[in-house]
């Protein structure tokens, strides 16, 4: 894995990278989408996945024709999350991966699309775990004025770290989320969710077939612990 430069600090997205939440959103969505008799996949998916939730529920609407507003598959939406995220597990590697990173004093921090209120269902067992982050950064942080695509998050997410955004390696697995990163002066490393092309995740500087396969040594930022 050969990136620009030694990254000091590291930043994860939390869907799909993190935590195996993107098999929840399809299911809700083709519940919702099917009343309709309309078909939810990855050629709709793609451009939805890593944005903020209201321009994601409009493409999802005028994509797919939908008799209902962006609003009403939010609420719908959400109605459902309420019992199914919190059933939420850990993607492979990740556990490894963070625990690593830690033990290396490599400061982490997540950056996500995720309203708090999210955030809190989709962790909710795995509370322990994300209070070990240096940082976090939810989607409906005041100071985040503009979602992914835009770099805001991940330059916010670098200030709370106190880190040079030059320095910093994301780990995406959104076509937004990387345009975010790359537009943020990042590094960044694509691991696609099963079923995303990896072309679509061509402006990584390193695409990983999953975080599992990812370590210290490849990142270029392993050294001896005191």
């Amino acid at each position: 894995m050969l990136l620009p430069r030694r990254p000091t600090h590291v930043i994860f997205d939390m869907d799909g990278v993190l935590l195996d939440t993107e098999q929840i959103y399809t299911d809700v969505t083709q519940e919702i989408v099917g009343r309709f008799g309309k078909i939810y996949d990855w050629s709709v998916k793609r451009h939805m996945i890593g944005r903020p939730s209201i321009d994601s529920a409009r493409y999802l609407v005028r994509t797919l024709d939908l008799p209902i507003a962006p609003e009403q598959y939010l609420a719908e939406r959400e109605e459902a999350f309420v019992t199914r995220m919190p059933e939420a597990k850990r993607m492979p590697g990740a556990a490894e991966l963070v625990a690593a990173l830690r033990a290396h004093r490599i400061p982490t921090a997540v950056a996500t699309s995720s309203s708090r209120h999210l955030f809190e269902l989709k962790t909710q067992r795995h509370r322990d775990w994300f209070a070990g982050f240096d940082a976090i950064v939810v989607g409906d942080d005041p100071r985040v004025e503009r979602g992914k695509p835009a770099p805001d998050i991940f330059l916010l997410a670098a200030r709370e770290l106190g880190a040079d955004p030059a320095t910093c390696l994301v780990f995406e697995d959104a076509p937004a989320g990387v345009d975010a990163a790359r537009a943020a002066g990042m590094m960044v490393v694509g691991v696609p969710y099963p079923g995303l092309e990896v072309e679509a995740l061509a402006l990584a500087d390193h695409v990983a077939d999953s975080l599992a396969v990812v370590t210290l040594e490849r990142l270029g930022v392993a050294a001896d612990i005191e």
